[in-house]
Parts: structure tokens; sequence; C-alpha cells
């Protein structure tokens, strides 16, 4: 088995997090600022900022900055694609035990899962937006909608409004 080839973007962790954000995979944006959600279109950071998790909106550039407000990123997969359409399954490979570990040894409260592909890359189903029935241990497993430009049929509102249900259940 060939060894996971990881991307410039570092997972930004640390123990007992409120939540730990799971993206499916760097895109380029990111890869080249070596950054989260770095694409401008992607409303992550905007996202994060409206729903109260932050204090004021972040730069992806100001990713560890999170760890103080109890949040962590990191992603299902590493390979970088132009898009999410571009990963195979087994780029997933091991991501559920990754996923496991990160739960049992730095306990956050709950990992929130931007887009369904990023939940069903490492766990397969079918999920639905909101509170999964599947716990890693102790921690909570939450699908929001994905915050990706190519993702604008779920309009600012309803992304908002999963963001905000996040929040809420961690706070």
């Amino acid at each position: 088995m060939a060894a996971v080839s990881r991307s410039a973007v570092p997972d930004v962790l640390a123990p007992g997090l409120a939540v730990v954000f799971c993206g499916i995979n760097p895109g380029i944006h990111s890869d080249a600022k070596a950054a989260h959600f770095a694409n401008p279109r992607n409303d992550f950071w905007r996202l994060l900022h409206a729903a109260g998790f932050t204090p004021r909106l972040l730069d992806p550039s100001e990713q560890l900055d999170v760890l103080g407000f109890g949040i962590g990123l990191t992603n299902a997969a590493y390979r970088t694609t132009r898009g999410s359409s571009d990963l195979r399954k087994g780029d997933f490979h091991g991501s559920a035990t990754r996923l496991e570990r990160l739960a049992l040894e730095l306990q956050p409260r709950a990992i929130g899962f931007v887009g369904k592909e990023a939940f069903r890359g490492p766990f397969g189903g079918r999920p639905a937006h909101g509170l999964q029935e599947r716990r890693l241990d102790r921690t909570l497993l939450f699908v929001l909608p994905s915050t990706s430009p190519a993702n604008a049929a779920v309009h600012w509102d309803e992304r908002l409004r999963w963001f905000r249900a996040l929040r809420e259940l961690v706070s």
C-alpha cells in the first residue's frame, strides 16, 4: 500500500476543543496557501463568524487562531484536487480510523463535517444534515452543508442555520 500523501494544508488540532471542522480535502487554493478553506469564494470563514464561533471574521491565513476559540481543522482526505469529484475511494483509506483516534486522544465535543461527502468518505452511508446517530467515543458527529462555491444550490441562510445549530450544540 502506498503512503498517504499529505497536502501542504496542516491539521490544526489540540486537546479539548469544542469542535473540529472536517472538510473533504484540500482544494488547489487551499494547497497553494497552505490554509483550510482558502478559496475566496468559499463561505466557511464567513459562516464561522456569522454563526458566532469566532468574534471576528478570520482570514484563512489566520487558521491557527481558531484554536483559541476552541476550534480545530482537519480533512477527511489529504490529497489535493481541483474538485471533490476527483477523489477516489482510496483517498479515504484509514480516515475513519484516524478520526476515531482523534476523538479518543483529543476528545473534542463534536466533529463538524463540512459537507455530506466529508462524512461519507470515511464512514459511508447517506447522511442527512445535522446530528448523526454515530458517535466516536463521546464525540458527537454533525454534518453541515458544504461551504464550497460548487454548492451554491444551498443558500446562505440554510448554511447559517446549520452552523448555528452546531454552535448551540457545542456551547
